[in-house]
C-alpha cells in the first residue's frame, strides 16, 4: 500500500463558508480560513491557519513523525527496560506496548482533527477553550517541558557522536571528564549537535520533513543489521534465550493487572507531550484520512515492529555479554565491527535529533511565538529554545541528573494532562466541531473566545481542580500508587469538569464551517 496519498478533491469545509458579519470580499476569499482583521498581538504567519495548497504532508510524513519520536536512544532504552524489568512475560509486555500505541493513536486522532480542518497549531487551538490570552498559560507549560527535554536529548545525541569519533580515531576519554563532567571530545560532539539541530530548524519545515523522511526509516535498517550481527555471534543460543524472555520467569501467573497497566501507562506517558500539541503536525496534511493512516502505521504498527527488534537485540546481548544491555551505546561499544558502529552511531544520532525536532523543538517554537506574535516568530522561538536548552544539556551530567529530575518532569506532565481533556471535550461536545477562525485572532470584547478579558475563568477552574489531583498523585504519599496514571486521570478529570462548568455557556460557532 502507498503511505502518501495525493487527493485532488478539496474538503467540503473549504466550500460554501459563511463569512463573519461585516466581512469585505477580498483576494483572500479563495481561502475560507484566511484571517482578514487579525490583532497583531495574536497573529503572525507561523500561527495563521495554513492554507490547503501549502499542506504538503501525507500519511508517510505522519508515520515518520511517530517513528522519529520512538527511535531515539531513550526510546530504545525504555522499550528494552520494559522487557527486562516489568515483571511480566515478554508476550504480555509486548501486548501492553501495542495497546499503548492504540491508545495514543486514538488520543491524537482527536487532538489532530481540528488542526487538519482549520490548519491551526496547538497554541491557537488552545484559545478556543482557554481564551485568546489564557491560552498562553498551557502553551508556556508545554514549552518548559519541551525545552528541558530538548536539552537532555541534545546531550544524549552528542554521546552518539562521541562514540563515532572514538570509533574512527581510537581516542580514549579521560575519567571524570575535563569540564562539567565532559571531555573535550564530548564538548565538541555537543556543539556539533547543537549547531546541526538549530541549522536544520532554521532551514524551514520542508527541510525538517526531508530529514524525518530519511532518518526514521534508516533506523530500522540499522536495527535489522544489528539483529543480524548479534544473531551471527550468538548462533543457536539466541532462540532459546529469546524464548526465555518471551516466556518470563513463570512467577507472574499470567499477567498481573498492575504490572500490565504500568507498562501501558509508561508508554502512553512517553508520548504524552506530543499528544497535546499534535495539531502542530496534523495541520500539514490535506485530509483527516491521511492523518489517521499515518497514525495507524506510525503508532501501533511501527511500535510493534520496533519493540520486536528491541526484544531480539536485548535477548542477544544477554547471550553474548552475560546480561541484557538496554543502552544502544553500550551495545555498540561491545560490537566488534567498526563500520557497523559508525553507521549505527550516525543513525541513532539522526534518530535522536528527529525526536528532538518533533517533540521538543517545533512545539516550543510555536508556543513561545504565541506569547508575543508581533515580536517573536517561530524562528525566534526556536532560537530561544535552543539557547535555554543548551544550558540544560550542558549541566545534565554534573548537576541536573542528580537532582531527582523525574519528579520535576512528572509534575509538569501531570500539569499538562487536564489541558488535553479540556481541549478535546470543548471542541467535540461544546463547540460541536465548529470554530470561528476570525475570532481566534481577535481580542475585541464580545468575540467568541474573549471570555473575561481574554481568559476563560470556567476553563481555568476546571484545570485547577483537575491539576491539583493529577499533581498530587506525583507528590502525595497516599496517592503514590496512582503516579503512573497521573496523565490519564488528569485528562479525564479536566474533561469532565470543563464540560460540567461550560454546559450552556458556549455554543457552536457557525461563521467558519
Amino acid at each position: 500500500m502507498s503511505y502518501d496519498e495525493s487527493p485532488t478533491d478539496v474538503p467540503a469545509s473549504f466550500h460554501n463558508v459563511v463569512r463573519p458579519t461585516g466581512h469585505t470580499p477580498s483576494a483572500t476569499d479563495g481561502d475560507p480560513f484566511a484571517v482578514t482583521r487579525p490583532d497583531p498581538t495574536l497573529y503572525n504567519d507561523d500561527l495563521a491557519p495554513l492554507p490547503y495548497e501549502k499542506r504538503k504532508w501525507g500519511a508517510f510524513e505522519i508515520f515518520n513523525v511517530w517513528s522519529s519520536d520512538l527511535h531515539s536512544l531513550f526510546g530504545y532504552t525504555l522499550a528494552a527496560t520494559l522487557f527486562t524489568t516489568s515483571g511480566l512475560s515478554g508476550w504480555w509486555t509486548f501486548a501492553g506496548v501495542i495497546l499503548a500505541g492504540l491508545i495514543v493513536m486514538l488520543l491524537v486522532n482527536l487532538t489532530g482533527k481540528a488542526s487538519v480542518k482549520y490548519g491551526i497549531p496547538y497554541p491557537v487551538m488552545a484559545r478556543v477553550s482557554m481564551g485568546v490570552r489564557g491560552a498562553q498559560f498551557p502553551a508556556l507549560v508545554r514549552a518548559v517541558v519541551a525545552i528541558f527535554w530538548y536539552g537532555v536529548q541534545t546531550y544524549f545525541a552528542s554521546t552518539a557522536i562521541t562514540l563515532l569519533i572514538i570509533a574512527l580515531t581510537g581516542y580514549s576519554e579521560p575519567e571524570g571528564g575535563d569540564f562539567l563532567g565532559l571531555s573535550s571530545v564530548a564538548w565538541i560532539s555537543y556543539f556539533i549537535v547543537v549547531v546541526f539541530q538549530l541549522g536544520l530548524f532554521l532551514r524551514g519545515i520542508d527541510w525538517v520533513t526531508r530529514y524525518l523522511n530519511w532518518a526514521a526509516p534508516a533506523v530500522y535498517l540499522v536495527m535489522v543489521a544489528l539483529v543480524a550481527v548479534i544473531w551471527i555471534h550468538a548462533g543457536n543460543r539466541l532462540l532459546p534465550e529469546l524464548g526465555n524472555v518471551i516466556a518470563g520467569d513463570g512467577d507472574d501467573g499470567g499477567a498481573p493487572v498492575s504490572a500490565f497497566v504500568s507498562v501501558v501507562g509508561t508508554m502512553v506517558a512517553y508520548f504524552a507531550a506530543v499528544i497535546i500539541n499534535y495539531g502542530d503536525f496534523s495541520r500539514f496534511v490535506k485530509t483527516e484520512r491521511q492523518m489517521k493512516r499515518g497514525n495507524l502505521w506510525g503508532l501501533p504498527v511501527s511500535l510493534a515492529f520496533f519493540s520486536f527488534l528491541t526484544l531480539v537485540i536485548t535477548a542477544g546481548t544477554g547471550v553474548l555479554y552475560g546480561k541484557p544491555l538496554t543502552d544502544p551505546t553500550d551495545i555498540l561499544k561491545q560490537v566488534d565491527n567498526t563500520w557497523l558502529t559508525v553507521v549505527a552511531a550516525l543513525t541513532f544520532f539522526a534518530a535522536t535529533v528527529g525526536v528532538n525536532l518533533v517533540a521538543n523543538f517545533i512545539p516550543p517554537a510555536y508556543d513561545l511565538s504565541n506569547t508575543n506574535p508581533d515580536i517573536i516568530t517561530a524562528r525566534a522561538g526556536g532560537v530561544i529554545t535552543a539557547t535555554a536548552a543548551f544550558v540544560v544539556g550542558a549541566l545534565w551530567v554534573p548537576v541536573i541528573s542528580h537532582l531527582g529530575i523525574a519528579r520535576f518532569v512528572e509534575t509538569l506532565s501531570a500539569l499538562l494532562a487536564p489541558f488535553y481533556g479540556i481541549l478535546v471535550i470543548d471542541y467535540f461536545l461544546i463547540r460541536k466541531r465548529q470554530l470561528n477562525v476570525e475570532h481566534l485572532f481577535s481580542a475585541e470584547p464580545g468575540t467568541a473566545y474573549y471570555y473575561s478579558k481574554g481568559w476563560n475563568l470556567r476553563a481555568l477552574a476546571a484545570f485547577g481542580l483537575a491539576a491539583i489531583f493529577s499533581v498530587s498523585t506525583v507528590w502525595a504519599p497516599e496517592l503514590k500508587g496512582l503516579t503512573g496514571y497521573a496523565w490519564i486521570f488528569g485528562a479525564a478529570l479536566g474533561a469532565a469538569l470543563h464540560y460540567l462548568l461550560m454546559r450552556g455557556g458556549a455554543r457552536a460557532e457557525p461563521a467558519a464551517r
